[in-house]
C-alpha cells in the first residue's frame, strides 16, 4: 500500500470542527429538552405534553427520551459496521458525514417545534419521530467520524493531539448551547417577542443552521484516501461486535465510560434546574457559566497533554473520575452552603472545569490506542466498531441518565420542593466513583508496547 500522508495542521482543524458542530446539537438536546417540556413552575414555558406520573416514577419525557437514546444506541453498532465494511470511492467515512450533516441539525430544531400549541396527545408522536429521525442522522455521522481518528492518527502522538482538538470543539459545542437562553433573551428584546417558547425555537433554529455548517467542514476539506489507511473489514456486524467485546482492555474502558456518562448525563440534563431551582438564579447566567468552564478547560489542555505524554493516561483519568464524583456530591447541598448562591454557582463551574479537561482529552486518545492495539494484535481493522461500541455503551448510560434524572423530578423539581433534583447529585457521586474504580483494571503499558507498532 502507498504511504499515506500525514494530516496537515489546517485539516486537523478541520476534522475538529466538525465535532463543533454536532457537540453544539447534542448540548442543546441534553440542556434543554427535559427543561422544555417538563418545565418548572413560573419558568414562562407552556406545557405541551401531560405531566401525569406513570407507577408513581415515570412521565412521558423519560419514556421518549430513553426510547430515543435505546434507538440510537442499535443503529450505532449498525452504521459502524456498514461504514467499516464500505468500499466507496471518497473512502469509508466521509460519504456518511455527508449525509449526518445535512438531516441532524434540521431534526434537532424540530424536537422543540410541538405541533398543537398546548398540550396534545400529538405532540408526543411528533417528538418521538422527531427523536428517532435526530438520532438516526446523528449516528450516521457520529459513528464515522470518531472512526476517522485512529485513521487520520498514525501513532499515539498524533492521536493524542487530534482528540485535544475534538475536545476543544466539543467543550466549545457546550458553551455554545449554553448561550441558547441568552439569545432567546436578546432575541425576544430585539422584536418585542413576549412568547418566551417563540424566542427559545428561534434561538435553537439559529445554532442548528450554525451547527450544519460546521460538521459539513471536514467533508469539504478532508480527503479521506490521501490521509487514511483505509482497509475495508468483511467481519459481519455481531461477529464484529462480540469480537470488539473480547478486547479485556476495552472492557475496563467502557465500565468506567458507561458509568461516567450516566452520571454525566444526569448532571447535564440538571444544570438549567440547579442553577434556576436550588439556586434561585436565572436561567441567563447559564451563558456565562458555561464560557468560564470551557475557557478553565482550555488553559488546562496544555498540562493534559504535557502530563500524559510524561506519566501516560490512565492514572489521570482515574483521578478525574474520583475529582468529579466529589463535585457531584457536592451539588446535594446546593443553595444550603454558608456561601452566597452566586459564589457557589461560579465555584461548581471552576471546580468541575477541571476535571473535565482530563475527561475531555484523554478518554478518545485512550480508545484510539486500543482501537490500534488490536488492529495490530488481530490483523483486523475496525474502528468504527470499536468507536461505534463504546457510544453504545456510551447511549445505553445516557438512557438511563436521562431516565434516572427524570424519574428523580417526581422526587421534586421545583423552589422548596427539590429533592429529587439534588439526589441527582448522589447518584452522579456513586457513578463517577464505580468509573474510577473500574479504569484501575486497564493495561496501559500493555496497549502502549504494541499501539505504536507498524503492522507487518
Amino acid at each position: 500500500m502507498a504511504n499515506i500522508e500525514s494530516l496537515p495542521q489546517p485539516k486537523k482543524i478541520a476534522y475538529a470542527i466538525g465535532q463543533f458542530g454536532w457537540s453544539t446539537l447534542v448540548n442543546i438536546i441534553g440542556l434543554q429538552l427535559v427543561y422544555f417540556y417538563i418545565p418548572p413552575k413560573d419558568s414562562g414555558i407552556k406545557i405541551f405534553i401531560t405531566q401525569i406520573t406513570f407507577l408513581a416514577v415515570l412521565n412521558v419525557i423519560t419514556i421518549i427520551s430513553s426510547l430515543g437514546r435505546l434507538w440510537d444506541a442499535i443503529t450505532d453498532p449498525l452504521i459502524a459496521n456498514i461504514s467499516d465494511r464500505w468500499k466507496g470511492k471518497s473512502g469509508r467515512r466521509v460519504p456518511f458525514l455527508r449525509v449526518g450533516a445535512l438531516f441532524t441539525g434540521i431534526f434537532c430544531l424540530l424536537m422543540f417545534l410541538p405541533i398543537v400549541p398546548k398540550e396534545n396527545f400529538w405532540n408526543i408522536i411528533w417528538l418521538f419521530l422527531m427523536q428517532t429521525l435526530f438520532y438516526l442522522f446523528l449516528t450516521i455521522y457520529v459513528t464515522p467520524f470518531f472512526a476517522l481518528l485512529p485513521e487520520l492518527g498514525h501513532n499515539s502522538n498524533e492521536r493524542l493531539i487530534l482528540s485535544t482538538y475534538i475536545s476543544i470543539t466539543y467543550a466549545l459545542g457546550i458553551m455554545i448551547a449554553g448561550q441558547t437562553n441568552l439569545i432567546a433573551n436578546i432575541i425576544s428584546s430585539i422584536f418585542k417577542i413576549t412568547d418566551k417558547v417563540l424566542s427559545l425555537q428561534i434561538a435553537i433554529g439559529f445554532l442548528c443552521a450554525i451547527s450544519m455548517i460546521l460538521m459539513f467542514v471536514p467533508v469539504i476539506f478532508i480527503d479521506e484516501k490521501r490521509y487514511c489507511e483505509s482497509v475495508p473489514s468483511d467481519i459481519p456486524l455481531f461477529k464484529a461486535l462480540k469480537k470488539t467485546f473480547k478486547n479485556r482492555e476495552f472492557i475496563f474502558y467502557i465500565i468506567a465510560d458507561f458509568s461516567y456518562f450516566m452520571g454525566l448525563t444526569i448532571i447535564m440534563t440538571g444544570l438549567l434546574y440547579y442553577i434556576t431551582v436550588l439556586l434561585k438564579l436565572p436561567d441567563s447566567l447559564m451563558a456565562i457559566l458555561l464560557p468560564i468552564m470551557v475557557l478553565l478547560s482550555f488553559v488546562c489542555y496544555p498540562l493534559v497533554a504535557l502530563l500524559a505524554k510524561r506519566f501516560g493516561k490512565k492514572i489521570f483519568v482515574v483521578i478525574a473520575f474520583l475529582w468529579m464524583s466529589s463535585i457531584f456530591f457536592a451539588i446535594f447541598f446546593l443553595g444550603k452552603m454558608p456561601l452566597s448562591e452566586m459564589l457557589q454557582a461560579y465555584l461548581l463551574i471552576i471546580l468541575y472545569s477541571i476535571p473535565l479537561s482530563f475527561l475531555g482529552i484523554l478518554p478518545n486518545a485512550i480508545l484510539a490506542d486500543i482501537a490500534e492495539y488490536d488492529a495490530k494484535i488481530t490483523g483486523v481493522k475496525q474502528e468504527g466498531m470499536f468507536f461505534a461500541a463504546r457510544t453504545l455503551m456510551q447511549k445505553f448510560g445516557q438512557t438511563l441518565g436521562i431516565f434516572v434524572f427524570a424519574m428523580l423530578t417526581t422526587f421534586g423539581k421545583d423552589i422548596g420542593n427539590d429533592l429529587g433534583i439534588r439526589l441527582s447529585g448522589i447518584v452522579g457521586f456513586i457513578l463517577c466513583l464505580v468509573a474510577g474504580i473500574s479504569f484501575l483494571g486497564y493495561n496501559e503499558k500493555k496497549v502502549m508496547s504494541e499501539s505504536d507498532k507498524k503492522i507487518s
